[in-house]
């Protein structure tokens, strides 16, 4: 059984909006209810894509924008502190890994956490899954290393559209129950990402975001759910 209660959990994501759309409803009773210290990592600019080139001045006033939407998400879900990064959009593969392992690294040694919650390593976008990579190069388990327990989740908008052939799909094992007002928090800060909501049925919808959660509520005899899979868990005695 995992424990969940007190502990110092790090979220390390991709873009914007991924920390909402994975665990916001998780993070917000973790914290609430829980009392776990929250940090959330972004390792990504979250919007540069959109170009056929990556060109940071022309997208400036945007980014500033979507970085004001970071702090007012982490209000709605109230997780103390987050870390941003500046890698590009759609494009970790043209960067080297060891470089995101390193970031990864020195968040865990500055916030020492017990538990992190990443994507799903067999998502369609190639940004989420070379953050899982990374965190499991950086979390090997050995004799000195902190991180006992690795959870993914799924990411609406990515998780969902893999190829049906692919081995690859989420298969969660691990489910949160969590509150209407969980839900709340979660919707109001997918709702304060101006450049990433969308209207239904989009994934990042408010009644998609509902519906996802019921769904996997209905799966386990609860009202809300989030789905999680659980990929290490290391029990010391």
């Amino acid at each position: 059984m995992i424990k969940l209660h007190d502990k110092r959990v790090l979220v390390v994501v991709a873009h914007p909006d991924d920390e909402v759309l994975g665990l916001g409803g998780t993070m917000h009773r973790l914290i609430n209810n829980y009392g776990c210290k929250v940090r959330a990592v972004i390792l990504g600019e979250g919007i540069t894509s959109r170009s056929d080139n990556r060109d940071t001045e022309k997208w400036k006033h945007e980014l500033e924008i979507h970085r004001s939407n970071i702090e007012a998400a982490r209000k709605s879900i109230g997780y103390e502190s987050v870390g941003i990064y500046d890698f590009p959009d759609n494009r970790f593969d043209t960067v080297a890994l060891l470089d995101i392992i390193k970031v990864i690294e020195k968040e865990k040694r500055e916030f020492e956490p017990e538990v992190i919650f990443t994507h799903h390593g067999g998502d369609v976008n190639i940004d989420h899954q070379r953050t899982f990579e990374a965190i499991i190069t950086a979390c090997r388990p050995m004799e000195q290393e902190k991180v006992k327990t690795i959870i993914t989740f799924e990411t609406l908008s990515g998780t969902e559209w893999r190829s049906p052939s692919d081995p690859r799909h989420f298969l969660p094992n691990l489910f949160m129950e969590i509150e209407e007002e969980d839900l709340k928090a979660k919707i109001n800060a997918m709702e304060a990402y101006e450049f990433e909501k969308r209207s239904y049925p989009h994934p990042r919808s408010p009644e998609a975001l509902k519906i996802r959660a019921q769904m996997w509520g209905i799966a386990n005899g609860i009202l809300y759910a989030e789905a999680f899979q659980l990929v290490r868990t290391i029990h010391v005695f």
